[in-house]
């Protein structure tokens, strides 16, 4: 008997403390989409699902299965839990501006994304380590917690002793496949980083229909 299993059927086997650990690059397979955040690799040698019949004609999803995908890449990418997704959500619901941009922005404005975003970790689940292992400061104070909202004008630097960490030395010295958004400024040699501006609403670096990822959660509020 062959069984179908499905993104659902990994995120239950695979997660530890709502943090998904398993293969990374099947996820990307799997929503046909390459997120840089999760891992540095790419779907380019075999763009299409895993799995025995990965390779045969897609069936189109329904509207749902469309949601639910445009949400998990969210989750994916920057390593959030579904928890955290709903809560952001509401956040922005109250905020003022579109939802989804500001879901968006809110999202962007995480601490272990700017360090990822500014090319001082290869991904998000390295850049969150450094910031739970304390080597990261802000505005000169330490901060720990990867949800960490940046403000504006805010700097973030590493602290003297970590500038020459083997994960630093090496995300500094490999290109990025993404450019430097234009809301950040950096300074990689002396391990500094500035935020100059708002991340906007397209400011994902992936291809993301973030109205699909609104109407997803509507049904919950």
């Amino acid at each position: 008997m062959i069984l179908k299993i499905d993104i659902n059927c990994i995120l239950a086997r695979k997660r530890t403390m709502s943090r998904y650990t398993g293969p990374r690059l099947r996820i990307l397979r799997r929503l046909d989409v390459d997120l840089p955040g999760l891992t540095a690799k790419s779907r380019e040698k075999r763009p299409y699902p895993p799995g025995q019949h990965g390779q045969a004609r897609r069936k189109r999803p329904s509207a749902y299965g469309m949601q639910l995908a445009e949400k998990q890449k969210l989750c994916f990418n920057y390593g959030v839990s579904e928890r955290q997704m709903r809560r952001l959500f509401a956040e922005a619901i109250a905020a003022k501006g579109v939802t989804g941009e500001v879901l968006l922005e809110y999202l962007e404005r995480r601490l272990d994304n700017v360090v990822f975003r500014a090319g001082l970790a290869p991904t998000i689940p390295a850049a969150r380590q450094l910031v739970t292992h304390g080597h990261i400061r802000v505005d000169g104070h330490r901060v720990d917690i990867a949800s960490f909202r940046v403000r504006t004008g805010a700097e973030i630097t590493l602290r003297p002793r970590s500038h020459d960490l083997d994960i630093v030395q090496r995300a500094v010295a490999t290109p990025t496949r993404i450019p430097l958004p234009t809301w950040l400024e950096c300074d990689l040699p002396q391990r500094k980083v500035k935020m100059v501006g708002s991340p906007r609403g397209d400011a994902a670096p992936f291809e993301l229909d973030v109205q699909l990822v609104v109407e997803y959660y509507a049904r919950f509020f």
